[in-house]
């Protein structure tokens, strides 16, 4: 009996499974149904079984772990107890890594103890904060560590962010700072130059972090640097900035955004303000950049982040900054959303950002970070109580960008700007509600005064309201998804200001007002909106309404539609109970209510939404009194039960009508539908009253009963899934009867499943009765211990159908027994109720709507298995494994049941069908199997910390002088090795007889299998079904142990959980989620312990066989069956450990004997195994194995079969991996490695890191050998083998063979330098590549001074260079300095330009130039160097010369090749210095041959090769060696650059010369830039391509030498003085030319940092105006524009042919454009007004030169971007108006509005509201122009001023100009009789001639004329303005209004113009009209209609 089986569970001391002392659990019944509940609500629940009696556990509980403790209690609610020692764990894993890391046994070692920790913490143990801080700096420093493998420092770098990734777990400024040094040379080595661009780069080959990871690392570092270190920071990285060479620039704004501390210092010098000038400076040295502008504001953004919980810094309305620098930065968001303005072009040059180069890399990622995140952080986190009570401030700031421009995020203004917009306000709400929560819960500790306020967070929602509103029904999806999390944040934030304008929106749609796109943004908007609609006073009654409203949603026609309506009747479901509330519980004394009170009251509140319109306000809080409220809430229930009915109805019907599941794909709209139905049915269930789930059981039975909807099987089984949960007892009971006779009728009556299925979809005679299995399955699927009262029935029909179903019934017949197992054997919850029983125990009421259950107070019931489960688990698990053994037993016998003739398939059906259950069977018991039952030690039930993870290690060897194979093999990753294991209620004790039983039938099971698979080797090789079932059933007996890991409950789970907690979720919060959600979540935190306890086991001798089982089919003929081997193996390694050593030796020998047989399957097999899964690391890991592997794969080269080669060419990479170098040196601060050195046992871990260390020595060594016998081999092969064997070859050798310590063997040496003149191109590269790579290795081991400590250190030794002091007391120092680079003599020689450009750093990094600065040999490099250059004889060289000048065999490679400059310039050094068998005699005499008579291109690449390359190589050599090879080559370079340049070559000499030239000192090539100083037009020459390439090198010159070049004087002022030069390609690069020497020559050359800062902070708040013109460029410019104006009057009206006007004036329009599309366009900004505008205007003017005019027009176009600075626009603005005013020509007046729109909109924030003003009149006035189209520009710019302008601008000006066009309707009429000019011009018909319209104004009429069409034009901008402003502003109608009676009616323009304004209105608002014509009265529209109504004939 059931009571007495209690007795006995509850009295046996030696069951595991007692739960009378669970933690806070008991055994309770409901339903009938046995479950435990855990309960939180007690004091030390859940924490009296832990073990205090450790010392770990004694001193980590004394430990403070985190500064906010945990929000979920996760091992308080487990059903079963655990006592974890998990701080044991935790020292003996701290020991181990102690031991790997001291030992250098990374990988696997400290990689494996990495892992092992990481799981420590993923179980949500509290690491005591001390031990955090230790853990942190190690694996800081072990990420930087040089030398470590790039691999294991990813990992280390990995774990370094798990640590730091939570401010609640280290206090930011307290308990830990770290040293930014390390980091900062990984960045360093990355992007900033080394400062020895004269010697050879030989950059350090050992491995570095990815750029990702070190982006990664810099977020969570800088957070940690002391901010005392700003000074040292800003010292080190700020010399390094050069606009000169602006990549540095990019650079050093990359290095301070990612590193610079921004935390405040506590020294008021170093503050943010201080800084804050400086860093404004260095982003005005780099306009027109969008990176800048994002690396400045990201960092702005962070020190706004950082300051505001400081009090020590100033704080004002605009945050941390000042109201300037606030315009600015609002400025640049503005040119970051990137919105379209007038005509003129992006705000932003590609040019400049195509300078960023390598630093692109240190650009955070955009997709993660986007600049909206950015100027949001910055935003919220500068807002205090301060913005209320100052008129401007930055929330001020923020409404006039939002309404500047809010019209951009209608649907129908949409664009690529559209995701800028959206995702900038997601962002600012997100980061306002995290500021909010956190502020209120203490966890962002900030000052009082700065607390965000009620009334704050109001404002700042309405600012943000309206255009969320229209971004909900946006045309991007993207858009539409951040516009409704914005609109769920707001709400949250402020209810009363969004539910009512939501409710609004959203009513029509639902009701189907409006159109079919809305409805389905409105229920996406309910779904995010109805956490906060649920638990609002008042708007909660509107739920069930809407719940009604939504119902039609579900519709088979239209599956996205159907799929928002289940998710947001999911997310009411998890807020509100579906409970019918009218009638009162027993003893409260209410009256019984109807439904009619609440369907009144919403029809009352619609009504009233509609009627308030954009007035609308709503406050339930005074509205409604609580007791009113309450009482509507109860009525709007009274429909429940209804709507439950209504609702499955509909659901029946939906599934009615979906496709056929096997025609469903992953992914689609029916796909999604089948996962979304029981997500929502679930907690609908769960919140029913009893009543109602009796309505949905009878309809539920009545829908199975009827009818068999098998296309829909799935989400019909979900859904009896679902329902039986929810009351298993009841449901079962009326279920099992109804689909157990469904079952056998179908059987019986049908013949159903009787005989075998072809393909994968049933039978049409099968469906029903797969239907009818497949819902029984999920009916029983965690119904909980009731399923042993059904035990019977359930035997029965599994027997039944067992017996009699074939094909695939039987598998979903088999399917219900391992459902049934599942169901039996695991521990899940059986607790999906929305309320704690204690909460509701009186009965469900109002005040349980929208409850928010505490996370800590929980009382959970989990379903835990008992005695009665595991015996009847036990019984089905033996009864149909045995029978299923017998049967396979017999098939495979002699004779067998059913005959094996090899025609039919009856026997493999059979076969198949038993591995099947098998394979079920195992699954679903896999909970009970114990993962050490082979080890022959206790089980988990009494140890739960696996004893592998010992002190010694698995694979060490005691006896230290016999070696083993453990000393020299890694095979085992580390994610193979023993974990720790902890307790999860495993029910069973080893002495047990069903322990026993259990145990023994899955040995059986494994031998069946094992012989199965001899059997079908030998008599079925063919057999691939039988083969599939066979490995799939492998498979499952690896890894379904303890857990059923083949099911991947956990990821699903997970992934579910995720997206159901999505509505719930909001930053700040911590886990305020519905109750069903939080039990979800403590399911799942057991599942993940079972999860990591599923770590791999010991294997046994069964393992061993069935592995070698698998190994022997991963190769087999056939591929099916290769396949699903190969799939089993893999799973097979993660679960044993010692897996890979069984399998790797016999798949080499397998694929040794493939290739020599040349069996084709064998070879593909073992390489895709071998080579593209798992095992390609610990075969490249273990050189036992890969020299094996290695020379098959060679061999594999020779197999003549395209199939293979292709999988060869694929596995090249792996292979080349392969031959990558182990490190053997890792460099560690022992200091660091020390903290975490063990307390006790300390010398028993010291002999183990000893003992350690010596095996990883002898590893090394054995690795070392074997790698240089094998390549001695591959060598051997490569040269007697086809070229592309050779070629594939060649890179393993050359991989293979070099070494730092012997660098490589002497026949390596003589086998590459040989080859790489091989005549096949493909070996001559892959040789080169080899050569250069010897070439690097001698000069990097000779700079590392021989010491690979050294080369891992960068402690490189450059012969030759010193550093100069620099003098900074001598203000002329920087002048001296330049100076010199005049002169061709020089001590020394600086290379790089950085120095001194910005600030002068302690020195100039140089080198001495009258001294040889060649390397210094060791015995080993000098013997490589003398091999090497006795093979390169003059024999050599010719044949590689002539390699160099043949026509290459793809065009796209026909460039100058710098790997040849390479190669090149290595081997000429060697002839230089006379190492080598050719001299530079040879060198002369065969580049003489190779240019021959230089007349064909390519005999010019290959020369300007060779030339580059003797350049490059001299570089180093003594002086006289220098000036013999200058003599040799410039001569030549000379002679070319005179007469020899043409179209086709140009560009290698260009190439040639930036070699020769960039990143050096001018004085090192000083012939070259000599010569090229040199250089004067010839006016008299008419070879204008010969002229503008030598401008095009001079330029190249220019660009390259930098600030450095000091020659440019002459070439100014002689290109000034040919400005009107008659060639086209020679003015341009005059022009381009003139730019560069002005750009280059700018410099600022601060004489130390903390000065340039002091200077930055003493001039303004923006630091110092860069880019100043200086007097000498002002009188140059006064005088080019003088002379353009002297030439322009000089020429004579209407001339067709050029003039010195017209190439002059292009000549300065190259310079000028190629200025403003530079980053110091700001150097033109005083000249715009006074030179620019005007000449600009008078150019465009010049018809008879339309290349003039489209120059000039672009040049004028980009005006209006230049980023002036505060108060630099004024004079542009001044002279723009007048000029619209007073100019002459009206395509001028016309032109100047671009840019007066364009500069309006670009300095919104920085232009003063009187100049604004200023334009807004000018504009207006030009209304009233002569010209027509100038009139209709004026229309058009007042237009979209207005629209883009403040609300507070946009109100003055429209309360000014409306009564003014209106009084001139009103006041100036036209008379009744008018001239023939002016009625001529009041006729809309004809086209206008070129000059255009003008009206005539020689009468009074006609000035009347204008001023009415001008007050029509002015009123129409200003409707115009607010094209989707619904419903318009109040003064629209009547402007209207008066437009359709005073002006419509007019003939001509006036009424065309009238009647077009007024039917564009309607037109635009098609969508909106049911709202807009609200707005107008009676009368209004009236007048409208007689406008807007056409005749048909018309």
């Amino acid at each position: 009996m059931e009571t007495s089986l209690v007795d006995k569970e509850e009295g046996s001391p030696s069951h595991r499974g007692s739960r009378a002392t669970s933690p806070g659990g008991c055994w309770r019944e409901s339903n009938n149904s046995r479950y435990i509940e855990v309960s939180g609500l007690r004091e030390g629940a859940g924490v009296q079984d832990e073990d205090y009696s450790t010392v770990a556990m004694a001193v980590a509980l004394q430990k403070p772990s985190r500064y906010r403790p945990r929000t979920f209690p996760y091992q308080r609610y487990l059903p079963y107890s655990h006592n974890d020692r998990q701080y044991d764990n935790l020292e003996k894993c701290i020991r181990q890594l102690y031991v790997a890391v001291s030992a250098g046994d990374f990988v696997p070692g400290a990689t494996h103890w990495t892992r092992e920790l990481k799981g420590w913490l993923q179980l949500k143990f509290n690491l005591p904060r001390e031990d955090r801080v230790r853990l942190t700096k190690l694996y800081y420093e072990l990420a930087l560590a040089p030398g470590m493998d790039k691999n294991a420092a990813e990992r280390f770098a990995s774990m370094f962010t798990t640590l730091t990734k939570r401010k609640h777990y280290l206090r930011v400024g307290e308990d830990l700072y770290l040293d930014w040094r390390p980091l900062y040379n990984e960045l360093k080595h990355l992007v900033l130059p080394m400062g020895t661009a004269s010697v050879i780069s030989t950059s350090s080959s050992h491995a570095r972090l990815s750029p990702r990871f070190l982006m990664k690392l810099c977020s969570n570092v800088q957070l940690y640097v002391d901010p005392k270190q700003i000074p040292e920071i800003l010292n080190e990285v700020l010399p390094y900035f050069s606009a000169s060479s602006m990549e540095t620039a990019f650079a050093v704004t990359g290095i301070l955004n990612l590193m610079l501390p921004t935390v405040p210092s506590a020294d008021p010098e170093w503050h943010p303000q201080r800084i804050f000038p400086s860093v404004f400076h260095l982003w005005s040295l780099c306009s027109r950049s969008r990176v800048m502008d994002l690396h400045m504001i990201d960092l702005i953004s962070r020190f706004a982040r950082d300051g505001l919980v400081s009090d020590q810094v100033e704080y004002s309305e605009y945050g941390l900054l000042t109201r300037e620098q606030t315009a600015t930065i609002f400025t640049a968001a503005l040119r970051l959303l990137e919105i379209p303005v007038s005509q003129v072009s992006s705000p932003y040059s590609n040019i400049v950002d195509m300078y960023q180069g390598s630093s692109a890399i240190l650009d955070r990622d955009q997709r993660k970070q986007p600049m909206a995140h950015h100027v949001a952080r910055w935003i919220v986190m500068s807002l205090s109580p301060d913005v209320l009570s100052k008129q401007d401030s930055i929330l001020s700031k923020l409404e006039g960008l939002l309404q500047a421009v809010e019209t951009f995020f209608h649907p129908s203004n949409s664009g690529h700007w559209t995701r800028n917009l959206s995702q900038l306000i997601f962002y600012l709400s997100d980061f306002f509600v995290m500021r909010w929560n956190r502020e209120r819960s203490g966890e962002m500790r900030v000052p009082e005064h700065r607390k965000l306020t009620e009334a704050v967070r109001r404002r700042f929602v309405a600012c943000l309201r309206e255009v969320t509103f229209i971004g909900i029904f946006a045309k991007s999806s993207t858009a539409i998804a951040y516009s409704l999390s914005s609109l769920q944040s707001l709400a949250y934030l402020e209810p009363e200001l969004i539910l009512p304008g939501s409710l609004q929106r959203i009513y029509p749609a639902m009701r189907g007002l409006v159109e079919v796109h809305r409805t389905t943004s409105s229920l996406r908007a309910l779904f995010h909106l109805t956490r906060v609609l649920c638990r609002t006073k008042g708007f909660r009654c509107h739920v069930p309404a809407l719940l009604g409203l939504a119902l039609p949603g579900i519709d088979a026609n239209d599956l996205d539609k159907t799929l928002h309506t289940l998710s947001f009747m999911q997310s009411v479901f998890y807020e509100i109970p579906m409970a019918d509330l009218t009638t009162p519980p027993q003893g409260v004394d209410e009256p019984k209510l109807e439904g009619m009170l609440a369907a009144e009251w919403v029809t009352q509140q619609i009504e009233r939404f509609e009627l308030e319109g954009v007035s609308l306000k709503v406050d339930y809080n005074a509205e409604l009194s609580d007791e009113d409220e309450r009482t509507i809430v109860r009525s709007s229930t009274a429909e429940f039960k209804r709507f439950v009915s209504s609702l499955l109805d509909s659901v029946f019907n939906l599934l009615r009508n979906l496709p056929d599941a096997t025609r469903i794909k992953t992914g689609s709209p029916e796909d999604s539908i089948t996962n979304a139905l029981p997500n929502a049915l679930t907690p609908l269930l769960a919140s029913m009253s009893p009543e109602i789930y009796d309505l949905v059981l009878e309809k539920l039975v009545e829908f199975l009963s009827q009818q068999t909807v098998h296309q829909a099987r799935d989400a019909v089984a979900f859904l009896c899934s679902t329902v039986c949960k929810a009351n298993p007892r009841k449901a079962l009971s009326l279920l099992l009867p109804i689909l157990t006779q469904n079952i056998r009728n179908e059987i019986n009556d049908n013949g159903a499943g009787s005989t075998r299925t072809v393909g994968s979809d049933p039978m049409p005679r099968d469906k029903a009765l797969v239907y009818n299995i497949h819902i029984l399955g999920m009916s029983i699927v965690h119904t909980g211990s009731v399923l042993v009262d059904f035990r019977k029935q359930l035997l029965d029909i599994t027997r039944f159908m067992h017996e009699k179903c074939k094909g695939i019934p039987s598998t979903h017949a088999s399917n219900v027994l391992h459902h049934l197992l599942v169901t039996l054997t695991m521990t899940y919850t059986v607790d999906h109720s929305l309320f704690e029983e204690e909460d509701v125990k009186d009965g469900i009421t109002a005040d349980d709507w929208g409850v928010r259950p505490d996370p800590r107070r929980l009382s959970i019931k989990w379903h835990f298995a008992d005695q009665r489960e595991t015996e009847f688990a036990i019984e089905v698990f033996k009864e149909f494994a045995e029978y299923e053994l017998g049967r396979l037993s017999s098939m495979t016998s002699a004779q067998p049941p059913v005959r094996r003739d090899g025609s039919g398939k009856e026997w493999s059906d059979e076969v198949s069908r038993s591995l099947v259950l098998l394979r079920l069977l195992i699954s679903g018991i896999a909970p009970l199997f114990d993962a050490r039952h082979d080890r022959g030690t206790q089980s988990q039930v009494g140890h739960d910390v696996d004893d592998t993870a010992s002190d010694v290690d698995v694979n060490e060897n005691t006896d230290d002088d016999v070696p083993t194979d453990a000393d020299f093999g890694a095979t085992e990753d580390e994610d193979i090795r023993p974990t720790f294991q902890y307790p999860t209620g495993y029910q069973l004790q080893p002495g047990d007889p069903q322990y026993k039983t259990l145990h023994m039938i899955r040995d059986q099971i494994g031998t069946s299998l094992h012989a199965i698979h001899q059997f079908l080797k030998q008599r079925q090789q063919d057999d691939v079904t039988s083969f599939n079932a066979l490995y799939a059933a492998y498979k499952c007996w690896f890894v379904d142990v303890g857990f059923e890991r083949s099911a991947h409950v956990l990821d699903r789970m997970t992934r579910l959980l995720s997206g159901d907690i999505a509505p719930f979720k909001f930053s700040g919060l911590r886990k305020e989620y519905p109750r069903p959600l939080l039990v979800r979540r403590a399911y799942l935190y057991h599942l993940q312990r079972l999860r990591h306890n599923a770590s791999p086991r010991h294997k046994s001798d069964l393992d061993v066989a069935l592995l070698r089982d698998l190994v022997d089919s991963s190769v087999s003929t056939y591929t099916d069956i290769r396949k699903t081997a190969q799939t089993a193996i893999e799973s097979s390694m993660k679960v044993l450990i010692g897996a890979r050593p069984v399998i790797i030796p016999p798949l080499l020998e397998t694929f040794e004997q493939a290739v020599k047989e040349n069996d084709f399957a064998r070879i593909k097999g073992c390489m895709y195994a071998l080579l593209f899964g798992s095992l390609v690391k610990p075969v490249g890991r273990d050189w036992r194995f890969t020299p094996s592997v290695m020379k098959s794969y060679v061999r594999v080269m020779d197999v003549d079969r395209p199939s293979v080669q292709k999988i060869a060419s694929a596995a090249a990479i792996q292979m080349m991996d392969m031959t990558r170098q182990f490190g053997r040196t890792v460099v560690l601060d022992p200091d660091v490695t020390k903290t975490i050195q063990p307390l006790h046992k300390l010398e028993k871990s010291e002999t183990l890191v000893k003992r350690r260390h010596r095996a990883i020595k002898k590893r090394f060594d054995f690795v070392k050998r074997r790698r240089f016998e094998l390549a001695d081999e591959l060598a051997q092969v490569a040269q007697k083998s086809h070229w592309k064997k050779e070629a594939r070859t060649a890179s393993l050798v050359i991989g293979l063979s070099l070494s730092f310590d012997s660098i490589t063997t002497d026949a390596m040496i003589d086998l590459v330098v040989k080859r790489s003149i091989d005549t096949h191109p493909s070996l001559r590269m892959s040789y080169q590549s080899g050569l250069i790579g010897l070439f690097t290795y001698v000069d990097m081991r000779a700079s590392a001074s021989h010491k690979y400590e050294n080369f891992l250190l960068n402690k490189l030794s450059v012969p030759g260079l010193v550093k100069e002091e620099v003098d900074h007391s001598d203000p002329a120092f920087t002048q001296k300095y330049l100076d010199n680079f005049a002169q061709p003599e020089a001590k020394t020689y600086v290379d790089q330009d950085y120095p001194g450009w910005l600030v002068w750093g302690k020195s100039i990094p140089s080198f001495k130039a009258a001294e040889s600065c060649e390397l210094e040999y060791d015995e080993v490099e000098k013997h490589v160097r003398a091999r090497i250059g006795k093979l390169i004889d003059r024999e050599w060289i010719t044949k590689f010369f002539s390699f160099l000048k043949q026509e290459p065999r793809d065009s796209s490679l026909d460039r100058f090749r710098m790997t040849n400059v390479l190669m090149l310039a290595f081997i000429l050094e060697y002839i230089l210095t006379g190492e080598a068998a050719a001299t530079l005699q040879d060198i002369r005499d065969l580049v003489q041959d190779v240019f021959g008579d230089g007349s064909d291109k390519h005999q010019h690449r290959a020369t300007a090769e060779i030339l580059a390359s003797l350049l490059s190589a001299v570089g180093t050599l003594k002086l006289s060696m220098r000036e013999e090879v200058w003599a040799f080559v410039f001569p030549i370079a000379r002679r070319i650059f005179e007469d020899g340049l043409t179209p086709e070559n140009s560009s290698y000499w260009q190439s040639f010369l930036d070699v020769a030239i960039q990143n050096k000192d001018p004085r090192r090539c000083w012939p070259l830039v000599d010569w090229l100083a040199s250089f004067r037009l010839d006016m008299s020459s008419n070879a204008a391509f010969k002229e503008s390439s030598k401008i095009i090198l001079l330029e190249h010159c220019i660009y390259d030498l930098g600030w450095h070049f000091r020659l440019a004087d002459p070439i100014l002022q002689d290109f000034l003085a040919h400005l009107d030069h008659p060639y086209k390609g020679v003015r341009e690069v005059m022009g381009t030319t003139i730019s560069s020497i002005y750009r280059t020559g700018y410099y600022e050359s601060h004489s130390s940092t903390a000065k340039f800062l002091a200077h930055e902070a003493s001039t303004s708040a923006l630091g110092s105006r860069p880019y100043a013109p200086s007097d000498e460029f002002t009188q140059t410019i006064d005088k080019v524009f003088k002379q353009i104006e002297e030439w322009r009057l000089a020429r004579p009206a209407g001339q067709q042919t050029a003039s010195s006007y017209t190439s002059g004036a292009k000549t300065v329009l190259a310079w000028i454009e190629s200025t403003l599309q530079s980053y110091d366009c700001i150097r033109l900004v005083p000249f715009f007004h006074s030179h620019f505008l005007p000449a600009l205007l008078h150019m465009m003017d010049i018809k008879e030169d339309p290349e003039l005019q489209a120059q000039a027009y672009t040049v004028f176009r980009h005006l209006g971007n230049i980023p002036f600075r505060i108060g630099e626009e004024a004079p542009f603005v001044a002279k723009c108006i007048e000029i619209g005013r007073t100019s002459s020509s009206w395509h001028q007046r016309l032109r100047v509005m671009i840019n007066m729109q364009a500069i309006y909109f670009r300095q919104l924030f920085l232009m003063p509201s009187s100049r604004q003003r200023d334009l807004f009149d000018a504009v207006a006035s030009m209304l009233e122009d002569s010209q027509l189209e100038v009139r209709v520009g004026a229309s058009t710019t007042l237009s979209g001023m207005i629209r883009c302008s403040p609300v507070s601008l946009r109100s003055d000006v429209i309360k000014d100009l409306t009564p003014r066009f209106t009084s001139v309707l009103s006041t100036v009429h036209l008379p009744k009789k008018m001239p023939n000019g002016a009625a001529a011009a009041l006729r809309p018909a004809g086209t206008p001639s070129e000059s255009g319209r003008s009206t005539p104004s020689s009468t009074g009429t006609n000035e009347a004329l204008i001023k009415r069409h001008a007050a029509v034009l002015g009123l129409g901008a200003l409707v115009q303005a607010f094209p989707y402003t619904s419903p318009p502003p109040e003064w629209v109608p009547g402007v209207l209004a008066t437009l359709a009676t005073k002006a419509a009616g007019e003939p001509g323009i006036i009424g065309q113009s009238a009647k077009s304004i007024v039917s564009d209105f309607k037109k635009t608002r098609q969508d909106t009209w049911h709202i807009d014509v609200k707005a107008f009265q009676q009368e209004q529209l009236e007048d409208l209609e007689g406008v807007l109504w056409k005749s048909y004939f018309a």
